[in-house]
């Protein structure tokens, strides 16, 4: 990679995804914290102020595809049919994203990588609730959607966690788990009325 015309004529994001994804090579072989901006740049073949117009920090290479990501879920939610269940649009996008993390190698890097750096870790879940609240807008913002915004967000918080939940087992067992059959068993099991129960007296 070289930081000349043909760098800058590609989409942004393209460049981003490219630098991150190099990046966290470098931090699983040499270790987050022992990696500076400056080896970053010298094994992309940019200067440093160059890689400074893409991320500010080497926080932002790890973190920077979550904020993207929830991007990418509000905007698929948001294209979801018309009249759909709220929660069966959830269940749907929910099962898109994991099928999209499980089958991306720098994903699974990523979230390795985060859960063994605490400093990641704390940036992460504080980048993740932003996120949520972008999902949680998105739902409410569906047409013919009644939602309050307690429920938007308990239902957005129930998303979340059978994606985490089912990613980190999946994670865990080296892939010998199936992260979309628990997702669905989640679904199922906190559907709104699943069990009818009554609350307590």
């Amino acid at each position: 990679m070289t930081d000349d015309g043909g760098v800058r004529g590609r989409a942004r994001r393209a460049v981003r995804a490219e630098l991150a994804e190099l990046a966290l090579k470098l931090f699983a072989e040499r270790g987050f914290e022992a990696t500076t901006m400056d080896d970053v740049a010298r094994e992309a073949g940019l200067s440093k102020r160059s890689l400074f117009r893409y991320f500010a920090t080497k926080e932002d290479m790890v973190l920077g595809a979550v904020d993207a990501m929830g991007e990418g879920f509000a905007a698929e939610l948001a294209a979801r049919p018309e009249g759909e269940d709220p929660w069966d649009s959830l269940h749907a996008v929910t099962l898109s994203w994991e099928a999209t993390i499980r089958q991306s190698t720098t994903q699974v890097q990523r979230l390795r990588l985060i859960e063994s750096t605490p400093a990641l870790r704390a940036r992460f879940h504080q980048r993740r609730e932003e996120s949520r609240r972008l999902i949680t807008a998105a739902l409410r913002a569906r047409p013919g959607t009644d939602l309050d915004d307690f429920t938007a967000a308990l239902y957005t918080a129930v998303a979340g966690a059978a994606l985490d939940t089912a990613t980190a087992e999946w994670v865990r067992t080296n892939g010998t788990t199936d992260p979309a059959t628990l997702i669905t068993r989640a679904f199922t099991a906190f559907r709104p009325g699943h069990g009818h129960d009554s609350p307590p007296a």
